[in-house]
């Protein structure tokens, strides 16, 4: 068995022609240059990329394979160096049963059957050209297409204030929305861990996935898993999230939720942290609130503590945070030690200060030892590090 970096969830921003994906995604976002800035600049193993059920997305994965770049592997998976992409799409549901809008990740073995899945979504959602399209049938129908052509169900970000399962308010459990027989995973988003996770009894039958859900290349693998595997393959990954035979994520690398863009409760105006149940905000006196991923964790806790066997959830301070690191230090950094997760994972203190100053390389020390003061994100603000 081999370990491996994966990160599942990073986002087209644009076709190899420039025709718009990701709306909110960075031009430079293309298939291309997400499998090359994975590979060389992160150290990746496994990325799934989200989108490739866009036409032209997959036109420019056909072109790769035709010159060769990029080749199927026999268990499922694009194989581009030592990098695996498994082909994945998100889509929204929002229906009367769902209370949506839920955003859901989905994943399939071969570029035929993603081109399959999206023939099927073309005859269910308004443009097929974009990312996170509504599509027009509810979750349960989504979740049996998707196991029908053998694929990976996941609900995306599920606490995420907006467009998520349990963000809005409205479900107290996932079984008022999608068959947990049909879930392969739950991604837990930026502004939770696992130990928050885990105080719903119910989430606790299922692996977590730490996602960056990247809509920049600089974003891509600020959150990951590493996973035990034979090979890098869609197969490998399935038997993975079942724990089978002995593949299995030994480890999730988040943000610290402080850091996540919804972690506290605030006022949607000002960003005053708001304490939980007030209606208005004693600053502004605006009455809209977005309740913070703590506090509606609360409202739905169950359990007290997370299973035995679930893996360690290690927080991460992406090197994007680290104050005084700038893109051209960053790419230094990146150029004179391989990629960013040997920087994060593996590089000695000494080496680090022969690279940056003193101050970033005690930060970065810092940071991965966990000792680092960090002020709260809330409202769509991420958290810093305050010290």
């Amino acid at each position: 068995m081999n370990r491996y970096y994966v990160d599942l969830h990073i986002h087209i921003g644009r076709t190899w022609t420039g025709k718009p994906v990701k709306i909110t995604g960075a031009k430079s976002l293309t298939f291309t240059n997400i499998i090359e800035h994975a590979r060389n600049e992160k150290g990746l193993n496994m990325v799934g990329i989200i989108d490739s059920h866009s036409p032209e997305v997959i036109l420019e994965m056909e072109s790769l394979i035709q010159s060769g770049d990029i080749y199927e592997h026999p268990d499922g998976g694009l194989v581009f160096g030592d990098l695996t992409v498994i082909p994945g799409s998100e889509l929204e549901i929002y229906d009367d049963q769902s209370g949506g809008p839920i955003h859901l990740l989905c994943y399939f073995p071969t570029l035929a059957v993603m081109k399959e899945f999206s023939t099927w979504l073309s005859g269910n959602l308004k443009n097929i050209q974009l990312s996170s399209q509504r599509i027009y049938v509810t979750g349960l129908v989504l979740q049996k297409k998707v196991k029908d052509l053998g694929g990976l169900f996941i609900p995306a970000h599920v606490f995420t204030p907006f467009k998520s399962l349990y963000g809005k308010g409205v479900n107290q459990s996932l079984t008022e929305v999608l068959d947990p027989n049909l879930i392969d995973g739950i991604e837990l988003g930026l502004s939770s861990d696992t130990n928050m996770a885990d105080q719903l009894k119910e989430l606790h039958d299922f692996p977590f996935v730490t996602n960056s859900d990247a809509h920049s290349l600089a974003k891509i693998a600020r959150e990951y898993q590493v996973i035990t595997m034979k090979e890098p393959t869609f197969s490998e990954l399935q038997k993975a999230l079942k724990g089978e035979a002995g593949r299995k994520i030994i480890a999730n690398y988040g943000l610290d939720p402080l850091l996540g863009k919804y972690h506290k409760t605030v006022c949607a105006e000002c960003l005053n942290p708001v304490n939980q149940g007030d209606q208005i905000c004693n600053l502004c006196g605006n009455p809209k609130i977005i309740k913070g991923v703590a506090d509606r964790i609360l409202e739905l806790k169950t359990a007290g503590s997370s299973p035995e066997d679930r893996p360690p959830y290690v927080h991460q301070v992406p090197l994007e945070f680290i104050p005084g690191l700038g893109p051209k230090l960053l790419e230094k950094l990146v150029n004179h030690f391989g990629s960013e997760m040997a920087i994060l994972h593996e590089v000695p203190y000494d080496a680090l200060r022969e690279v940056v100053p003193d101050k970033i390389a005690d930060i970065i020390l810092k940071a991965r030892e966990g000792k680092v003061n960090l002020a709260a994100g809330g409202g769509g603000k991420y958290g810093k590090i305050s010290d």
